[in-house]
C-alpha cells in the first residue's frame, strides 16, 4: 500500500507538471472507481462515462489545487459527485404549473439544450468544422467518430485498435483543445 501511495504521489507531481503519461496513468488507475460511483448514481452507462470523463477533465485542470493531505481517490469522487449534482440540476430543472380547475401541480421538465448542445446549435456547422480542422489529425478523427459518426467508446477503440482508456483520454484532450480554439476565435 505504501508503494502505491508513493507511486500515486509521484504521478500527481508529474501531472502537475503537465506530464501526459502521468495523466493517463492516473486516469487508468482511478477510472473504474469513478465510473462505478457514477454508474451507481445514474444507472446509465453512457451518462456515467460522460460524467466520469468530465470528472477527470476537471480534476486535471485543477490538479494544482489538490491537497496532498487527502486521498486522491476521495478528491476525484468529490469532484465527480459535484459534477453529477450539477448535471442533475441542469437536467431536471422543473417548472411548476398549477392547474386552477383541479388544483394539482404538474411537473414540466425543462428540455432546453445542454451547454454542449447549445454550442452546436449556435455555431454554424461550417465554422465548427473549420475549428475541428485546426486540430491535429488524430484529434479530428476522434471528434468525428464520437460526435458525427456517433460511435460508442467501445466502437471507437475497436475501430482505432487502441485501448478504451486511450480513446477516452484522447477525446478528453480533443474536446479541451477544440474548446480553446473556439474560445480564442
Amino acid at each position: 500500500m505504501v508503494n502505491k501511495n508513493v507511486d500515486i504521489d509521484e504521478l500527481i507531481k508529474k501531472a502537475r507538471s503537465k506530464d501526459q503519461k502521468a495523466f493517463n496513468a492516473l486516469l487508468n488507475t482511478y477510472w473504474s472507481d469513478v465510473f462505478r460511483f457514477q454508474f451507481s448514481k445514474t444507472d446509465d452507462e453512457d451518462e456515467a462515462e460522460d460524467i466520469t470523463i468530465k470528472t477527470f477533465s476537471k480534476a486535471f485542470d485543477k490538479i494544482h489545487l489538490y491537497n496532498d493531505k487527502y486521498n486522491f481517490k476521495t478528491w476525484l469522487i468529490s469532484i465527480s459527485k459535484n459534477i453529477f449534482l450539477d448535471h442533475i440540476r441542469k437536467q431536471r430543472t422543473e417548472v411548476i404549473s398549477i392547474n386552477k380547475k383541479e388544483s394539482e401541480a404538474y411537473k414540466i421538465f425543462d428540455e432546453s439544450p445542454s451547454a454542449e448542445d447549445q454550442l452546436i446549435i449556435e455555431q454554424n456547422l461550417v465554422q465548427l468544422l473549420n475549428y475541428i480542422k485546426q486540430l491535429k489529425p488524430h484529434y479530428q478523427e476522434i471528434i468525428n467518430l464520437r460526435y458525427f459518426n456517433e460511435m460508442s467508446y467501445k466502437e471507437m477503440a475497436s475501430h482505432l485498435n487502441e485501448p478504451m482508456s486511450n480513446i477516452k483520454v484522447k477525446l478528453l484532450r480533443a474536446k479541451k483543445l477544440l474548446a480553446e480554439i473556439i474560445t480564442k476565435s
